[in-house]
């Protein structure tokens, strides 16, 4: 049975991961028998986003483990801790928040976001 990782980014399509697209992408996942790894940094999102306005929440503050746990009904690891070995395949539903809090450089306001190095290993 392989065993996929599923890196989520927060929750919610502008400041996170992409709620439909990740669902569905567990879904698929579970449906083909695979052992899924739900993932993401323990880290603050750059910025919050209010979904209803679609503007930045000012002053606030989430973190993006936290939020993906939301998706993932809180079976969520901190990247972090995940090797390269632990998983057959990884993937990332979209969404900003993929974008914003998982890139090395986030193009929004120039911040050095985590990196995560299983992948670059």
């Amino acid at each position: 049975m392989p065993e996929v990782g599923v890196v989520l980014s927060g929750c919610g399509v502008n400041d996170g991961s992409e709620i439909h697209e990740s669902i569905i992408t567990l879904l698929a996942l579970s449906r083909a028998g695979a052992e899924v790894q739900c993932m993401a940094p323990n880290t603050d999102q750059l910025h919050v986003v209010n979904h209803l306005t679609g503007e930045e929440a000012e002053g606030e503050t989430r973190n993006v483990l936290v939020e993906s746990a939301r998706i993932a009904r809180g079976d969520i690891v901190d990247i972090a801790m995940v090797k390269g070995d632990d998983v057959d395949a990884l993937i990332s539903s979209g969404g900003f928040g993929a974008a914003k809090n998982l890139c090395a450089i986030s193009l929004s306001k120039g911040r050095t976001a985590p990196s995560i190095p299983m992948c670059c290993a």
